[in-house]
């Protein structure tokens, strides 16, 4: 599982988003970044989580932070999702686990007395400088914005 701490740099990552660009950390130098892994497209955890996010979006653009989402559903799910929600941000389609293995967020979960291997909902937030300055394993799906940014 997470590996990683706060203060570690970010692992470089490329992945390809929704539509099939190519999603690098790079691209988000000097910028913010707001990186949130989630379970499972369309399921409604997730849906009330991206949804606070996008709801939010302006505010994460005026305080300097970009946004993306990561679970490993294919590219046409996570394109039905922004569609439905009109997501804002980019979703990266990480089928082959690449970006979740990196970060550490795949390992054993249990729900309703099974146990089996997924996502767990997680945010990194990523300075400027790629070095990660907040991990946010407790994830409330409906305040996610205040947990990010700190707010009261």
């Amino acid at each position: 599982m997470i590996t990683l701490k706060i203060g570690d740099k970010a692992p470089n990552f490329e992945a390809l988003d929704e539509q099939g660009n190519l999603v690098k950390l790079s691209d988000y130098q000097g910028k913010k970044l707001v990186l949130f892994f989630y379970p499972k497209a369309s399921t409604p955890g997730c849906t009330m989580e991206a949804c606070n996010l996008r709801d939010n979006y302006q505010t994460f653009l005026a305080k300097g932070y970009d946004i993306v989402g990561v679970s490993a559903d294919v590219a046409k799910r996570q394109q039905n999702f922004k569609a439905k929600h009109k997501l804002p941000f980019p979703l990266l389609a990480d089928e082959s686990k690449e970006v979740i293995n990196a970060f550490g967020v795949w390992g054993p979960k249990k729900f309703m007395g099974r146990t089996y291997d997924g996502i767990h909902r997680t945010t990194f937030v990523i300075d400027e400088n790629g070095v990660i300055e907040d991990i946010i394993t407790k994830v409330k799906t409906k305040q996610h914005t205040t947990q990010i940014l700190k707010e009261q």
